[in-house]
């Protein structure tokens, strides 16, 4: 491995399998240090493309998104870190996908559980390849001021407290990722930081060893000086060892194998890392450290001598010149995001939308107030459902009642109206559901199926007015308006409409008022006076039956009742029921096999 340097301010990334978190965090920490060019060039999610919005500063960019590792890389061919936020079970075949593009220089594998056999195989290909691979089981690396892999060192504060917006003299090598972020910080205190920082991985294989990065430090003349930070177990630190003896490194390293408390447990303990478990006397804490300390590396007689002997291997190379300290640098300041803000109560913000019946930010979702659980378990039925969310209460028995049977009547009127045949049509034609249902949806209006509030509006308005069926019809003739809810193509004084007869009976059984029905039908005995076709319908018959369950009920005020008028509850009853029969109707023609569907011409009156 050996060479040098990894990454520098111009390194991209590709990111597997998106995580949104990480990917900020990368892109935090390159406006922080002033990189030109976000750090991740693209986003691999198998199966999808796109873009992906996220913060550049204070700016949102678009990352592209792509479906496949191979696409990626001939998308962004500058792009040569790979970081797999894959799962165990995926990691290793993504991880080998990735190290087979020849723009991919470095895979950082972030899982854990890899099985060994995959990641003998993943280093033997990178090092027959002249590749990197860090991890498994790893939180990345960074190059202070320049490039870091994922959540590497955690939050902005941490960066910054750690001083990793700019380059330091040391390099930093260990194998575990939380106590990457301890070192940092301590190396911070006591030098003027680091220039670069890898954690291996604590998996028993790693991909890549502290000897092949403190090797690597050693060629890059910006690290004046290494730490290393092992572990129990394995016997990784042993190749460092030799590299000191055979005087391949030239700088100092300052080390120190965690696990020390390994030999005070009567038997044998498995530390957090799947490689730190002692397999004998070599491999316990006690013995590397021993063994580097003869090498030629500072190992100081315990971890709390650590941040004393890393002070004054620094601080020795500052007394002979080789080291001129770094010059602190002004940060610039990361935009808060909104949501935390709001949080933390440091700001407020206006709110987009206003919800008044519905909430689902709770354990379940609430109707009106009344929880999903309560819907369910006290069997309430789809009339108290649109109680809730259209009317904002829970309405008598008798009232949501009505509003079935509302919906039940007016379900479907057969194939030839205009709302079916359109959806047939379309049906037909070979569209979608949805396509199907609105091309039905939108014949509704005045002159079919529409007319239920303007059916209420007059009859109201008459009513109110006090005046008799007389003046009101004479009255809309004079406008030139038809009477709203009186009417009808087919039905007559002899041939009464059927669902308005059963509207009357229950209305008359249940309701505690019936003034405004009765009042229709008064004007509808004028206007068979005179034809015989201008009977209640089924608009009529619902739009005053409904002015007499708002206002018979008791529960709604005078100024309510217009405004549910006004706004077209009632024709919402219709859109509601007539969907079931237009969805019918889509699935009938489907089932049907029922091909495009031609107007016959001996049907058309062509001329001039």
């Amino acid at each position: 491995m050996a060479t040098g340097q990894l990454f520098s301010r111009q390194t991209q990334a590709l990111f597997y399998n998106y995580k949104q978190l990480p990917i900020q965090r990368m892109l935090d920490f390159d406006f922080l240090c002033g990189r030109e060019t976000p750090s991740v060039a693209g986003i691999i999610n198998p199966g999808s493309e796109g873009f992906q919005k996220l913060f550049f500063g204070q700016e949102e960019i678009a990352i592209p998104v792509h479906s496949s590792i191979e696409a990626a890389c001939r998308a962004h061919p500058t792009a040569d870190v790979f970081i797999n936020f894959a799962s165990f079970r995926s990691a290793a075949a993504s991880s080998m996908s990735a190290l087979k593009q020849p723009t991919i220089k470095v895979v950082a594998i972030i899982a854990e559980g890899v099985p060994e056999s995959d990641t003998k195989q993943l280093i033997a290909y990178a090092q027959a390849n002249n590749k990197v691979v860090i991890g498994p089981a790893t939180v990345g690396g960074i190059q202070a001021g320049a490039f870091k892999i994922g959540d590497t060192a955690g939050t902005i504060d941490n960066i910054i407290h750690c001083k990793l917006y700019r380059p330091g003299s040391v390099g930093f090598v260990s194998k575990s990722g939380g106590m990457s972020n301890e070192l940092y910080n301590t190396i911070a205190r006591v030098t003027d930081g680091i220039y670069e920082g890898i954690a291996i991985g604590g998996d028993v294989f790693p991909g890549s060893t502290l000897s092949d990065h403190v090797l690597r430090f050693n060629n890059i003349p910006q690290v004046k000086m290494m730490v290393v930070l092992g572990e129990l177990g394995g016997r990784d630190e042993y190749s460092l060892v030799e590299a000191l003896k055979e005087g391949r490194v030239h700088k100092p390293v300052v080390a120190w194998v965690s696990g020390t408390c390994a030999r005070l447990f009567k038997s044998e303990v498995q530390f957090g890392h799947a490689g730190a478990k002692s397999g004998g006397e070599l491999e316990s804490a006690q013995a590397k450290n021993q063994a580097l300390r003869e090498a030629g590396a500072v190992v100081p007689t315990s971890y709390e001598a650590l941040e004393g002997a890393i002070k004054e291997t620094f601080q020795k190379l500052v007394e002979e010149g080789k080291i001129t300290p770094v010059s602190e640098v002004k940060t610039p300041q990361i935009p808060e995001d909104l949501n935390i803000a709001i949080k933390s109560g440091r700001v407020r913000a206006p709110t987009h939308i206003i919800s008044t019946i519905s909430d689902d930010r709770g354990d379940e979702p609430c109707y009106a107030g009344v929880p999903m659980s309560t819907i369910v378990e006290q069997g309430y039925g789809v009339g108290d459902v649109i109680s809730l969310l259209w009317f904002k209460r829970s309405l008598p028995r008798y009232c949501t009642k009505f509003i079935e049977i509302c919906i039940m009547l007016c379900a479907d009127h057969g194939p030839c109206v205009s709302g079916a045949h359109n959806t047939i049509v379309t049906a037909r034609a070979g569209k979608d559901l949805v396509s199907s249902l609105v091309s039905g949806l939108l014949t509704i209006g005045p002159r079919f199926g529409g007319a239920i509030d303007d059916a209420a509006r007059y009859f109201k308005d008459a009513y109110d007015r006090g005046l008799t069926p007389y003046e009101f019809v004479e009255g809309m003739k004079k406008k030139g308006i038809r009477v709203p809810g009186i009417g009808h193509r087919i039905k007559s004084r002899d041939n009464r409409d059927k669902r308005v007869q059963l509207l009357q009976q229950y209305a008359h059984t249940y309701f505690p008022s019936i003034k405004y029905m009765e009042y229709a039908v008064q004007v509808e005995t004028y206007t068979l006076s005179k034809a015989n076709n201008l009977v209640l319908n089924v608009d009529g018959a619902i739009g005053s039956l409904f002015l007499d369950l708002l206002s018979g009920s008791g529960m709604f005020s005078k100024q309510e009742i217009d405004e549910i008028v006004e706004i077209g509850y009632l024709n919402g009853l219709f859109v509601l029921a007539r969907s079931i029969g237009l969805i019918g109707h889509t699935f009938d023609q489907k089932r049907l096999k029922q091909p495009l569907y031609r107007h016959p011409w001996e049907d058309v009156l062509y001329t001039k």
